[in-house]
């Protein structure tokens, strides 16, 4: 079964990036969702912004990146597909209960850290390079 979710790139000015991790996981990975039956991508990353950080995106709004399909973790037959939009920020956010951790990063800062698959392989390169 095919997995569906909405993730965003959150930046900063400096252009440092936000990644969390969710309690009992040891990976680092965008904030994000899956999609709901029948739900546009951009109204599920809100809706999981909301929960997630208490963020509401600032105007002009979510910019699309891109859409991501790679192979699903934990599977050896789904697929992942992970609309990707781009959210800039200044500092403030206020991370849920379910959040373990949420940081910002340099570029130079990832190689001591676990990330999740989409994130080392996807959307570092296309932030970083």
């Amino acid at each position: 079964m095919d997995v569906h979710i909405a993730a965003a790139v959150v930046m900063r000015p400096d252009g440092a990036t936000l990644l969390l991790r969710h309690q009992g996981d040891h990976a680092f990975d965008q904030p994000g969702c899956l999609l709901k039956d029948g739900e546009a991508p951009l109204v599920a990353l809100c809706r999981a912004l909301a929960e997630m950080l208490g963020l509401t995106p600032p105007e002009p709004g979510p910019r699309f990146l891109g859409r991501v399909e790679t192979r699903a973790p934990d599977s050896d037959e789904a697929r992942l597909f992970a609309e990707l939009y781009r959210v800039d920020i200044d500092d403030h956010f206020s991370a849920d209960a379910c959040i373990a951790e949420a940081r910002w990063f340099r570029s130079g800062e990832l190689q001591e850290f676990v990330l999740a698959p989409l994130t080392r392989d996807h959307v570092v390169p296309a932030i970083w390079g």
